[in-house]
C-alpha cells in the first residue's frame, strides 16, 4: 500500500470538495435556466420593493384573480371592459448610467422629457413609477432599450369604450377596481364575483340619440343643463337616461369641480324639481279614477284664486268656464286647482305615495334623489302641487308615474337592467283601465290642439304634456330661471314608450319669440328623440287619420275638430 503524505491528503480532499460543490452549483443553473425556458419561474422582484413589483408574467398565472366582468348594453354592445395593462417602474439603485438611461426612455415616453426622468431616476429610493397604463408598443420600445433596473407591472384597468355616452349609468370605479358610482358601484359585487356580463337595459343606439338631443336642446337654449330619458311603459325597462353636462368615465377627474354643478352629478336620477304642469296629467287621471269629476265637467277659471298671500294664475289665461280637456290642453293652473279642490287632499296625498312620488325611485343606482315634499302639508300645498308646484320630485319618479297613467293603470318598477319581460305590465293598479285611457285621449288631444304641438311626429301617435316652472332658489321663485319640460308616449293607441326632456334654466330666443317654455324647448327635442328612435325600436308608422285609430282616441260626445281648431289659435 502506496502511502500518501497527510499534506497531499488534505489537498486532495479539498479538491474533490471543491470540484463537488461546483457540480452542484451548475446542476442548480442547469435546472434554473430550463424551469425558466419552460415558463416555470415566474418570480422577477426586487428584495427591497417586493410588495409592489409584481412578476412581469402575472398576466398568464393561473392563479391570478378573475377579471371584473363586463357590462354591455341590451344588445351586447360593450359599455366597460377590464384589460391587463402594463405600467413600467424603476429602481434607480440598478441604473448604470443615470442620464443615458434618461435619454433613451424620453424616446419612448412622449409625455416625459430627459431632464424630467433624469429628476425621477437621481431620487434616492427603490421603487419610482415612470408611467402607469402603458400601450403594447410603448412596452415593447421599452423592453427594446435593455436598461437593467427598469421594469414593468401589470395592473388591471377599466375601460369604458363609449365614452361619455351612457356615464351616468354605467359610473366608474376607483384606481383599484371598486366601483364608485353607477352600476359599477350599486352591482360592485356581483361585478367582481361573477364571470357573466351584466346585461343593461339602455340601447346603445337610443341612448346616443337621447343624449344628442338633449345636448342640442341644452346649447340651442344656452341652458345650464338638462336631462333626456327613454322608458318601456310595460317592463319598466330604461332605454335611454342621459343627464348633461356629463363627464368620460375613463378620466371622471378631468371634469371635477367645473360649473355650479359637477358634471357626474346625476340629473335625471339623484337632481330633484319641481315638476310643473307635466302633473296635472297625474292630478286629472286621479280625479277621473276617483268618480269626483268626469271628463264633461266644467270648472270656473275666468279669475284668479287668492289664497293667503297666494295668487295663482294662469300663463295664458282663457277667462272663460272649461271643461276638464281644455283645462289640460290649455294647461289651465286654475282649472286644475278647481279639480283638486274637489279630490280633497287626503286622497289627493295618499294617491301621490301609491304612485311613488313620496319616496326614492326604485332604480339601481345609488344616486337616487329623494323627494322634497311639504311638512306640515296644508291646503295650500294640495292647491299648488296639483299642477307642479310646491313638491320637489326626479325625473326617474316622473317617467314611472306617467307610465302608469298611460300603461292601462299599472306602476311598473324602473330598471336599468335588462329584463325578459311578455305579456302586460306587471305591478299594483294604481288606476282603472277606463281612467288610463281617458287620460291618454287627453295627452293626445294636447299635442293635436293644446301646448305640445311641437311634440308631433306622423305616423306616431304622439301624446304628451309640457311643463315650465319657475325655479325655487333659497324659497324664492325666481322669473327668469325656468325648468322647462316636455314628457311624451307613443304610440297613443297602443302605448309602448314614454320620453321625457327637461332642460334647466333655457334662455329665451328670436325664432322662439321670446319663449323658453316645455313647448318650444322640450317638445321639438322628444319630437326629434321619436323620430330616430322609433324604427330603431321596431314601432310601424300608422295612419294616424284610420276611422280606427280615430275611433280609439276620440272622446265620445266632444266635438274634437272644434277643440283642435280653439288650439290652433293660441
Amino acid at each position: 500500500m502506496k502511502l500518501i503524505p497527510r499534506p497531499l491528503a488534505t489537498a486532495r480532499q479539498r479538491l474533490l470538495l471543491i470540484a463537488g460543490f461546483f457540480v452542484i452549483l451548475a446542476g442548480v443553473i442547469i435546472v434554473t435556466l430550463v424551469r425558466v425556458s419552460l415558463g416555470f419561474d415566474h418570480t422577477h422582484k426586487l428584495q427591497t420593493v417586493n410588495a409592489q413589483a409584481e412578476d412581469s408574467d402575472s398576466e398568464t398565472d393561473d392563479a391570478a384573480p378573475e377579471l371584473r366582468a363586463d357590462i354591455e348594453d341590451r344588445n351586447g354592445e360593450m359599455l366597460a371592459t377590464t384589460l391587463r395593462m402594463a405600467s413600467v417602474y424603476a429602481d434607480p439603485k440598478q441604473i448604470l448610467d443615470v442620464h443615458e438611461a434618461a435619454v433613451k426612455l424620453a424616446t419612448v415616453l412622449h409625455d416625459e422629457t430627459p431632464a424630467s426622468l433624469q429628476q425621477k431616476l437621481s431620487r434616492p429610493m427603490r421603487f419610482i413609477w415612470l408611467k402607469r397604463d402603458i400601450t403594447p408598443k410603448e412596452e415593447y420600445d421599452i423592453n427594446k432599450l435593455g436598461l437593467p433596473g427598469i421594469d414593468f407591472r401589470y395592473e388591471e384597468r377599466r375601460i369604458y369604450p363609449t365614452d361619455n355616452l351612457a356615464a351616468h349609468v354605467v359610473g366608474y370605479t376607483d384606481r383599484d377596481g371598486n366601483g364608485i358610482a353607477g352600476i359599477e358601484k350599486y352591482f360592485d359585487k356581483q361585478l367582481r364575483e361573477e364571470d357573466e356580463p351584466l346585461t343593461l337595459a339602455i340601447d346603445s343606439r337610443i341612448q346616443h340619440i337621447v343624449r344628442r338631443e338633449t345636448l342640442n336642446a341644452v346649447e340651442k337654449f344656452s341652458a345650464i343643463g338638462g336631462i333626456g330619458m327613454l322608458m318601456n311603459v310595460k317592463t319598466g325597462e330604461i332605454i335611454a337616461m342621459a343627464s348633461v353636462p356629463d363627464f368620460n368615465p375613463n378620466d371622471p377627474g378631468a371634469t371635477s369641480g367645473i360649473g355650479a354643478i359637477d358634471p357626474k352629478f346625476n340629473r335625471a336620477a339623484l337632481g330633484v324639481y319641481e315638476m310643473g304642469s307635466t302633473f296635472k296629467s297625474l292630478t286629472i287621471s286621479l280625479a277621473l279614477d276617483s268618480g269626483r269629476v268626469k271628463m264633461f265637467d266644467t270648472v270656473d277659471a275666468r279669475a284668479p284664486i287668492h289664497i293667503a298671500r297666494f295668487t295663482i294664475n294662469d300663463f295664458h289665461p282663457q277667462y272663460k268656464i272649461m271643461s276638464v280637456p281644455e283645462v289640460f290642453i290649455f294647461s289651465s293652473n286654475i282649472g286644475t286647482v278647481k279639480i283638486v279642490q274637489r279630490i280633497g287632499t287626503e286622497l289627493f296625498k295618499s294617491f301621490l305615495e301609491k304612485i311613488g312620488m313620496m319616496a326614492p325611485a326604485p332604480v339601481e343606482l345609488p344616486e337616487v334623489g329623494h323627494p322634497l315634499i311639504p311638512n306640515p302639508w296644508g291646503e295650500i300645498n294640495t292647491m299648488t302641487i296639483a299642477f307642479g308646484h310646491g313638491m320637489a320630485v326626479s325625473p326617474t319618479q316622473l317617467l314611472r308615474a306617467e307610465s302608469a297613467m298611460v300603461n292601462g293603470g299599472i306602476l311598473v318598477t324602473p330598471t336599468l337592467v335588462k329584463k325578459d319581460m311578455a305579456g302586460p305590465p306587471q305591478g299594483p293598479r294604481v288606476i282603472g283601465e277606463d281612467a288610463s285611457l281617458a287620460m291618454r285621449r287627453l295627452l293626445r288631444l294636447n299635442v293635436l290642439a293644446g301646448t305640445g304641438k311641437k311634440g308631433a311626429v306622423p305616423g306616431y301617435v304622439v301624446g304628451g304634456k309640457t311643463g315650465t316652472t319657475e325655479k325655487n332658489i333659497n324659497g324664492v321663485y325666481i322669473h327668469n330661471k325656468l325648468i322647462s319640460s316636455f314628457i311624451a308616449t307613443f304610440p297613443m293607441d297602443d302605448p309602448q314608450y314614454v320620453v321625457l326632456v327637461m332642460v334647466d334654466e333655457p334662455h329665451p330666443r328670436k325664432d322662439t319669440f321670446g319663449y323658453a317654455t316645455g313647448g318650444w324647448v322640450a317638445a321639438p327635442a322628444v319630437a326629434n328623440i321619436i323620430a330616430g328612435a322609433a324604427p330603431i325600436l321596431g314601432v310601424a308608422p300608422r295612419d294616424e287619420n284610420a276611422p280606427e285609430l280615430l275611433q280609439k282616441l276620440a272622446f265620445p260626445g266632444l266635438d274634437t275638430a272644434h277643440v283642435i281648431e280653439e288650439g290652433k289659435k293660441e
